[in-house]
């Protein structure tokens, strides 16, 4: 069970122990943000070829499926506190580990661990903040968690132009991020709820059909924000417009992610998740046919920010419904299900949507991407139909 010992009710806001937590988080976010966009800067310098570049980066989020079914039995027998505390020391060794051998081949163990050691910290984080959220705001509450995971992720990138791509400063960001992480998560520990070892227990595999449509919606977002960042610059080049102008575009679509996770949660607030994840998906599968009716027009700009909100939307829709409909030991299996299923969709539908686009040019990015959603609406809408 999880136990709460703060006023978090439909009433009160643990706000210091949310604040804490969702602090945690940014600073996680972005020493992620930072290491990925460096560990390619680093590579590429060094003249590693793409595929094999892509390789590389794969070994984290493998990371985050292997250790995703761990997360509840090491919350259980060693604390979720004691637990995150030392993932994020972990987090910081992996990173200096990784610095410190500069090799591709080592690298690739480092990042699947360092993949296995961050996703506890993320996933039991995730867990306090549905947990210490009255219900009648988690709108909101997961809305601005969502906005800040978002922003921290666009912080890290801008983080190396500050400190460069060589030598130890970037890597030393990173490292004392992770350590501060450990830092604001200490300061609250003791308001954060506990990961209870009485009552029924449910593992991740068994989690799974209890919520198998919810899980679905994960995959979808993941696959969707991988395969947008990764090829809609490829995209681009089809209709022979310019680098830059398609790195704006990706920045306006992140952006809306940023700006509206909050604004979805309130109007979740007002009707069901469930409903608004539904209408999430509906508008993302619009933006797959507007796309290239639109992508020769100024009206890109507003399309690709409504994408961007909306596309991501339907992840923090999800994770709202699962605080609805979970407690306890399902909630922690939900949680590490949830990040099991984002590795899963960040790993398939990339290489997916880049393999239509081989096939069928540049119209095989929005029809991968607009059929994964179609058929994750019309299986919501035949679901209801069925219950």
């Amino acid at each position: 069970m999880i136990a709460t010992g703060t006023s978090g009710n439909e009433t009160g806001m643990p706000w210091a122990a949310l604040t804490g937590v969702i602090a945690t988080v940014s600073v996680f976010a972005i020493a992620q943000g930072l290491s990925y966009p460096l560990l390619s800067f680093i590579l590429q310098r060094q003249g590693i070829s793409p595929a094999m570049i892509g390789l590389s980066a794969a070994m984290t989020p493998v990371g985050f499926i292997v250790s995703s079914p761990l997360i509840p039995a090491l919350a259980r027998r060693f604390g979720a506190g004691r637990t995150a505390l030392t993932c994020a020391a972990l987090s910081a060794i992996m990173l200096a580990l990784i610095g410190w051998t500069q090799n591709v081949y080592l690298w690739f163990p480092l990042r699947f661990l360092i993949g296995v050691v961050t996703n506890p910290l993320y996933v039991l984080s995730e867990i306090w903040v549905i947990a210490l959220a009255p219900p009648a705001r988690r709108g909101r509450v997961m809305g601005i968690y969502s906005t800040v995971i978002s922003a921290g992720f666009a912080a890290g990138p801008l983080c190396l132009l500050a400190v460069g791509t060589e030598g130890w400063p970037p890597f030393l960001v990173g490292i004392a991020a992770f350590v501060f992480c450990g830092a604001c998560l200490a300061l609250v520990l003791q308001r954060l709820p506990k990961v209870d070892e009485a009552g029924h227990r449910v593992s991740v595999m068994g989690f799974m059909p209890m919520a198998w449509l919810l899980l679905s919606a994960v995959v979808v977002a993941a696959g969707f924000e991988q395969a947008v960042l990764a090829l809609l610059p490829v995209y681009g080049t089809y209709y022979g417009i310019a680098e830059a102008r398609m790195s704006a575009l990706l920045s306006v679509m992140i952006a809306g992610n940023i700006a509206m996770q909050v604004p979805l949660g309130l109007l979740a607030e007002r009707l069901m998740a469930r409903l608004v994840r539904f209408i999430c998906v509906s508008l993302t599968v619009l933006g797959c046919v507007l796309l290239p009716v639109l992508i020769e027009t100024p009206l890109i700009w507003p399309c690709v920010f409504i994408w961007g909100a909306v596309s991501y939307g339907i992840y923090t829709m999800s994770i709202i419904e699962l605080g609805e409909r979970f407690t306890g030991s399902e909630l922690v299996a939900g949680n590490a299900a949830f990040s099991l299923m984002w590795g899963v969709g960040g790993i398939a539908v990339p290489p997916l949507a880049g393999g239509a686009m081989d096939i069928l040019g540049a119209g095989g990015l929005p029809i991968t991407l607009g059929a994964i959603c179609l058929a994750l609406a019309v299986t919501t809408v035949m679901r209801r139909r069925i219950v």
